[in-house]
């Protein structure tokens, strides 16, 4: 599974419950540190608020991730927030609840609920997006060949990330990550091409 689903941008909702308000925010991110850094600014932002709990989820096999209750019984907050972002299928994405509470206690099933639709409707208010995972490729080529690693390049999804052309040259391709064993097959064709392993 090279595809996974993601937010195209940061969304936000708000859910009421008996005076209490929690005001809720989703990210995309591409690290564990990422997410860990929105966190923290919205603690600072939000450092009146009575609780402060998050989630997050890292990575194509979804197999990094974190929730956090700030507080809140456990299991009431960063679980559900977490759960949403399961529900929804989503990864490299994370989602803090702000909670401003109202005088009135919710209860532990109360408090689910909350913070379950919070991070739902940030959720919600993005749009969520199909990205693809991608690999990349570097080989250098004598200069004589360019013609013929450019018009593989050029046929292929390929992004160039990196060249430099002199007698000998250089090049790094980004492309999809299964279109990565075809691209490496037909450079492999190419005389004088050979692949810098890392």
């Amino acid at each position: 599974m090279d595809t996974y689903k993601t937010l195209e941008q940061a969304g936000e909702g708000i859910y009421k419950e008996k005076m209490s308000k929690f005001l809720s925010f989703a990210h995309p991110v591409s690290s564990a540190d990422e997410a860990k850094d929105i966190v923290k600014k919205y603690q600072k932002e939000y450092f009146d608020a009575r609780h402060v709990c998050w989630a997050y989820m890292i990575g194509t096999a979804r197999t990094e991730f974190m929730s956090n209750d700030n507080g809140e019984p456990s299991g009431t907050a960063g679980k559900p927030i977490l759960g949403q972002i399961n529900s929804f299928g989503l990864t490299n994405v994370v989602i803090v609840v702000v909670r401003y509470f109202g005088g009135i206690k919710l209860g532990t099933s109360g408090l689910i609920v909350a913070y379950r639709e919070a991070a739902a409707e940030a959720i919600r208010n993005s749009v969520i997006i199909e990205c693809h995972e991608q690999a990349s490729v570097e080989f250098t080529f004598p200069y004589i060949v360019m013609n013929d690693v450019m018009k593989i390049v050029k046929s292929s999804d390929a992004q160039i990330a990196e060249q430099l052309f002199d007698n000998a040259c250089q090049m790094r391709l980004s492309i999809r990550a299964d279109y990565m064993d075809d691209l490496r097959k037909r450079l492999s064709g190419v005389d004088g091409l050979t692949f810098c392993e890392s």
